[in-house]
């Protein structure tokens, strides 16, 4: 006690200073003398691009073919946080780009930040459809007659403000540039919670589609009407179909056709090496919000898909890295050569089965019953108008006016619970006067 009194503040900092550096000493080397000691691996520059030069090529890309392809920004903004989106289009003949006769799909890759092998397959995606890169063992004229009946639309990078944190050095960042992660922000069983949910990890947001990135995802979606959607990521091998939120497939022929497709992929183009099935009966968790599910039950996709690419299991929990990207040049280019052959093996047979394919005319019993709140997120927003163009009705205050209702509900239970025990009260002396 009086050694404690008689040292200065110098003194105890300096002590202090140095226990923390004995521990941290000894925890170093006790890791390492038991082989605990987990390495971090750093992106690997020769094999990734940063954002910023993967969308300067997309662009130069685009620019040397304008006769296929075609680029636009789409900005957004939600108290005061701010995204921007790159979004290509491919149709072999530009000027058909509006014809809804052909089959039209949505891929977007990115859309958590860690996974950058998603972004250099968009980039791959883009080659092959420009010419400037090509498949192997197929038949351009075969695939170019596949082609001429399509329009693609790519986001190369969803979430490119997270993206720009973990090129900063947060290599297990997911979320986006204010912690939200995009793929739990939507408006299909929004903000359920598991119990082994993880709020870091999972933050679905303040509300559904409270983030830009999410809104114009959506916005793109009820424009375009896609046959098809694929949402890539990392951290496994999995071909996956609705549901995330619980653990069951769609029913009915659609559902068929759908894993079907999956298991033709799987086995012709990925080794069967993939998962194949829900995403919540086969991945261990449920997963609520995610887009998927809401490109399924709400925009009506009729085919609504996540891809899984590439994982390594074996990867510590803190190599973020290591676990969602291929880290040598090897398994960087098996990744995207078998998984742009699976991609065009999926156009061929959308393309082959697009006349059985009308978008909003399958799905779930959605037809038959639809709750207030996916009324309010959804539905509303996808009525035509009398001239058949989309009309967005809710696309501003869906979270608030949800937020009023239940209110309004909530305290007109409240007024007529006290207005009945009121009742109750007075009537009391009443009956003892009459008893009397």
């Amino acid at each position: 006690m009086g050694f404690r009194r008689r040292l200065n503040p110098l003194s105890n900092l300096l002590i202090l200073a140095y226990l923390v550096r004995f521990a941290n000493h000894f925890s170093f080397a006790y890791g390492k003398s038991n082989g605990t000691q987990d390495s971090i691996t750093p992106i690997n520059h020769d094999l990734y691009h940063t954002s910023g030069a993967l969308l300067e090529e997309i662009e130069s890309l685009v620019h040397r073919h304008p006769d296929k392809l075609s680029i636009e920004k789409i900005s957004g903004k939600n108290k005061g946080y701010e995204a921007e989106m790159t979004v290509v289009t491919y149709c072999r003949n530009r000027k058909e780009n509006d014809d809804r006769t052909k089959l039209r799909i949505l891929l977007t890759f990115g859309q958590h930040a860690r996974e950058l092998i998603t972004t250099e397959l968009a980039l791959r995606l883009l080659s092959i459809l420009s010419e400037e890169e090509f498949l192997p063992s197929v038949d351009r004229s075969t695939l170019n007659r596949t082609l001429d009946r399509l329009v693609i639309k790519v986001v190369p990078v969803e979430n490119l403000n997270g993206r720009k944190l973990v090129e900063d050095g947060e290599l297990c960042e997911r979320r986006n540039g204010r912690g939200v992660d995009l793929n739990r922000n939507w408006a299909v069983d929004w903000g359920k919670k598991e119990k082994d949910y993880d709020p870091y990890e999972e933050n679905p947001g303040t509300g559904p589609f409270s983030e830009p990135e999410t809104q114009i995802m959506r916005k793109l979606s009820v424009s375009f009407e896609p046959h098809i959607w694929v949402n890539v990521h990392s951290g496994m091998e999995a071909l996956f179909m609705p549901y995330d939120h619980k653990n069951t497939t769609p029913e009915g022929i659609p559902s068929k056709i759908m894993k079907s497709m999956l298991e033709k992929l799987n086995h012709f183009h990925l080794k069967d090496h993939c998962l194949i099935g829900s995403g919540g009966g086969s991945v261990g968790y449920l997963a609520h919000g995610t887009a998927t599910d809401y490109m399924y039950d709400i925009a009506r996709v009729p085919m609504a898909y996540t891809f899984e690419i590439y994982g390594d299991l074996k990867a510590s929990s803190r190599d973020c890295f290591k676990m969602f990207n291929p880290i040598d040049i090897a398994s960087f280019n098996s990744v995207l050569n078998d998984w742009s052959a699976a991609f065009f093996q999926m156009f061929t047979i959308g393309v082959q089965q697009m006349n059985g394919l009308q978008p909003k005319a399958i799905g779930s019993s959605f037809d038959n019953w639809v709750s207030i709140d996916d009324y309010l997120n959804g539905y509303l927003m996808h009525r035509k108008s009398r001239y058949g163009k989309k009309m967005e009705v809710l696309d501003l205050g869906l979270q608030e006016i949800r937020t009023y209702f239940r209110l309004f509900l909530l305290s007109s239970v409240l007024l007529l619970f006290m207005f009945c025990s009121r009742i109750s009260k007075s009537t009391r002396p009443i009956v003892s006067a009459m008893a009397l």
